[in-house]
């Protein structure tokens, strides 16, 4: 009897570890420490709810889902160091990238291996198009707004509300210089150029310069591409120094690291969004009520960070479920054209990519959002 019991013990172990070992590993390289951590830690909320929510109905294929997480520390000189930890770990897909300069450190990494990145929150327009004409296959997608588009809607909106002299001010970084030429881009489109122009770096707190600069040139209004903490900086210095200046700013500016240096100077303080709370449709409230569930909080932290998390696992899943396969070419292939709709946090995917186009979100699908009384918002129209 006891000899029984000790074969069938090894027989449940051995079973136990073949179930770990036949899980479906998708990475999940996203900074989880430094500056850009309430956007990673974010993005890695959403992720964990959509891999919870999935498991929980059987999984995919008949085996359970796996985040591999890894903090990048938002430092792209190891970029290509951890995705290599990530790809030695045997995952099939990724749902990484929050900073723009990191995820095209490791590109070249996911192209050699034929593994799909279905980018949360990166908005560098450049992403999605460096390996467009590659012989092999593009294997960068997107859901989240790039900056192209968010530059289109911040353009947009300053003028739906009159402003003509407009002043621009972006960070040094990557997004920053990116976000840059595509307001420059869409102003021009407008017939029009900015009355000032100035950049900043990271961790700047004394915007004095670049504010008097803009006041000088007679601006009507701020806007502001940075990864979020600064814009915090901009907008109280825009109050100290009396200019009062409506500022709108790419969508980090919903970070509360901007809130908590911004305090009462954030309000009316307007970015695009892809998510805020109070969705209408039925997916997006249920994202929301499984968000306050899981994580016991009154209001989601960075809403647009967290659904593309959320959002960029589903399509992973359904790429999986359509191909049959875990082979990255496959799953590749089968994003490309994915044949059921995706009810996601943000929209219902119906067909989000072709082969020529890896960006999920398209014009109409994000909103203009605004801090109002500590809480992100929709903005008016007009």
């Amino acid at each position: 009897m006891k000899q029984t019991q000790i074969f069938l013990a090894a027989a449940l172990c051995l079973a136990g570890a073949a179930h770990a070992a036949d899980t479906i590993k998708i990475g999940a390289l996203l900074p989880l420490s430094g500056g850009s951590a309430n956007m990673g830690v974010s993005v890695r909320d959403g992720q964990r709810l959509a891999v919870k929510a999935i498991n929980a109905s059987g999984g995919v294929l008949g085996r359970q889902l796996e985040l591999v997480e890894l903090d990048d520390e938002a430092k792209p000189e190891k970029a290509s160091q951890n995705m290599q930890s990530l790809l030695a770990k045997g995952i099939v897909a990724c749902s990484c990238g929050v900073n723009t300069g990191v995820v095209a450190s490791y590109q070249k990494d996911l192209q050699a291996a034929k593994v799909p990145n279905v980018i949360p929150a990166s908005a560098g327009t450049k992403l999605t198009r460096t390996y467009a004409a590659a012989s092999e296959g593009n294997y960068t997608f997107r859901v989240q707004a790039s900056d192209t588009l968010q530059a289109q809607m911040m353009v947009n909106y300053a003028f739906a509300k009159g402003y003509k002299k407009i002043a621009l001010l972006s960070d040094s970084t990557p997004y920053g210089v990116g976000g840059h030429g595509d307001m420059v881009a869409q102003l021009a489109s407008h017939g029009m150029k900015a009355v000032s122009d100035a950049t900043f770096n990271l961790k700047d707190t004394d915007m004095t310069a670049q504010l008097l600069k803009a006041k000088e040139a007679g601006a009507q209004v701020l806007l502001v591409y940075g990864i979020g903490p600064e814009q915090g900086q901009i907008a109280t210095g825009s109050v100290k120094l009396g200019m009062g200046l409506p500022m709108i700013g790419s969508w980090p500016n919903a970070m509360d690291s901007f809130l908590s240096i911004a305090g009462p100077a954030a309000d009316g303080a307007v970015s695009p969004q892809t998510f805020v709370e109070g969705a209408a449709s039925a997916t997006g409230r249920a994202f929301e009520s499984a968000y306050r569930k899981e994580y016991k909080r009154a209001h989601i932290v960075n809403p647009t960070a967290a659904a593309g998390g959320h959002d960029a696992i589903l399509l992973i899943a359904a790429a999986i479920k359509q191909a049959k396969s875990t082979d990255g070419v496959k799953i590749k292939e089968a994003l490309e054209n994915l044949a059921a709709p995706v009810g996601g946090a943000v929209a219902t995917y119906t067909k989000p990519y072709a082969k020529d186009d890896h960006e999920a979100i398209k014009a109409g699908m994000a909103t203009m959002a605004m801090w109002k009384g500590g809480a992100i918002v929709l903005a008016p129209a007009k």
